[in-house]
């Protein structure tokens, strides 16, 4: 009876800090008939009497693996029914499921098990399924992922508590051992099964409980206790740093078109535990698979961001994802880059406005009298250009970019490059298939929107008509 209240309270400590539960939750119990989960079902059923409201259903999933499965089921049912509550049997052929899927045993299983979990959770409208992981599980776990060579979040272990398809996944025995749980069974007259398959060394885990751990408590004999209060630490620290990697990426990164962009100088600003954690963020919102998220991988793009050259460089990431540098900006995305596209439209007086559907933008001339252009001036900004109406010689050209394009700009004897401009002002690859060229009827480059006028048909003084160009984004709905 001492033993049960003990393990009462600590489970109820731990739900009160981690938040585990409320007065009437519906709490799915997942009970596999080993002694961990039957102690769950107990101590849970104890809480919902004497602490707490709480509404249990009982789950069990039978594998189909080995020949005491329909008697472990058995079990199960009778423990849920002397406790009168309602029982749920999963039932699925595993070994087929693993040559179908191709996972092995131990994920088929888990698969399987979780979806079961989950889909009864649901039917009955459940906060929460409990799991019986206890503290041995956690020091196995954070062990494996040590072994693995993981970061700080796998180092944090089994969480209290995540939620998976909006339902929480709650583990309330982290901080129990398991010597106390078969105990608590034992002094109960809980009947529980024994797994034999927890004997076989082929299954890692079983490995690192039965030949890794033993060894390492020959130079530690509190190791298990020491990965235990490394996970609680790492956990702790982990969810403050996700925290402040969430609140960087909602002040350093402009999300556009599933497209994720940043500044160097701004990555470069924050600790480089930070950068880390942004990258992986970024990643994640870009996919669900994190399978292709390896640390070389990342530091392969923190490194590059921080580097003074090269400048320009793709790297990619796997998964149909690419990360981008165009000097002084990241961009991340799982589009392919724009791919130069060609065209050409005639803009003349009688057909002042044009669309250029390719890159989604409108192009319009209109001529003024020198007076009211002098007027609005202020008006017009760096997608405008205004030219001495008497000297531009019509109809205009606008069209895509052409190799070896060149163009005469004010103040430079000579003509220059159009790619070399584009270097010059550190304009992004992918961007530049977006900026049409205009042309004058003589074939002369007269105006780069956004980024160079050439010399020609200047506005002077003896300017009697000003034409004047400009390019806006075409608006929604108008590209038909």
């Amino acid at each position: 009876m001492e033993h049960r209240k003990e393990l009462v309270e600590s489970v109820m400590e731990a739900a009160a800090e981690y938040e585990l539960w409320a007065p009437h939750d519906t709490i799915v119990v997942a009970v596999s008939g080993g002694p961990d989960s039957v102690a769950l079902l107990r101590v849970l059923h104890d809480i919902s009497l004497t602490r707490m409201p709480l509404s249990l259903i009982c789950a069990h999933v039978n594998h189909g693996f080995r020949a005491e499965s329909a008697e472990e089921a058995e079990l199960v049912r009778a423990l849920a029914a002397s406790l009168r509550i309602p029982f749920e049997l999963g039932e699925f052929d595993i070994p087929s499921i693993i040559k179908e899927s191709g996972l092995g045993p131990e994920g088929a299983a888990r698969e399987k098990r979780y979806q079961f979990l989950i889909a009864t959770a649901h039917r009955y409208h459940a906060r929460s399924v409990a799991l019986a992981h206890h503290a041995d599980d956690q020091a196995e776990t954070v062990l494996m992922r040590l072994l693995r060579g993981s970061g700080p979040s796998g180092l944090a272990g089994m969480r209290w508590k995540r939620t998976e398809k909006k339902v929480e996944l709650i583990r309330p025995f982290l901080r129990i051992n398991k010597t106390a749980l078969v105990g608590f069974c034992r002094e109960e007259g809980l009947a529980y099964a024994e797994d034999a398959t927890n004997l076989l060394t082929k299954y890692k885990r079983n490995a690192v409980r039965l030949e890794v751990l033993p060894m390492l408590e020959q130079h530690n004999p509190r190791v298990r206790q020491s990965l235990l209060q490394l996970a609680e630490i790492a956990s702790a620290e982990d969810e403050y740093m996700e925290a402040n990697a969430a609140k960087c990426f909602d002040e350093l990164v402009f999300t556009e078109h599933g497209k994720y962009t940043l500044k160097r100088a701004d990555f470069a600003a924050i600790p480089s535990a930070l950068q880390r954690r942004l990258i992986k963020l970024i990643l994640n919102y870009l996919s669900a698979d994190s399978s292709f998220m390896d640390y070389p991988k990342i530091e392969a793009v923190r490194r590059g961001t921080l580097q003074e050259y090269p400048t320009v460089w793709t790297l990619d990431m796997g998964g149909g994802y690419v990360c981008v540098r165009q000097y002084d900006t990241i961009v991340f995305s799982s589009k392919p880059l724009i791919r130069q596209v060609s065209y050409t439209y005639r803009l003349s007086l009688t057909h002042p406005r044009i669309k250029l559907r390719e890159i989604g933008k409108v192009m319009t001339m209109k001529m003024l009298a020198r007076e009211v252009f002098s007027a609005q001036e202020e008006d017009y900004g760096k997608n405008s250009a205004w030219f001495d109406g008497g000297d531009l010689v019509l109809p205009l050209t606008i069209r895509s970019r052409l190799p070896g394009d060149t163009i005469r700009v004010m103040g430079l004897n000579g003509s220059k490059k159009v790619k070399d401009i584009y270097i010059d002002d550190k304009i992004p690859s992918s961007e530049r298939p977006a900026i049409p060229l205009v042309c004058d009827a003589l074939g002369n480059i007269v105006w780069i929107p956004g980024v160079r006028r050439s010399m020609h048909a200047a506005v002077g003084r003896h300017t009697v008509s000003v034409l004047l160009l400009s390019l806006e984004d075409m608006e929604q709905g108008e590209e038909s």
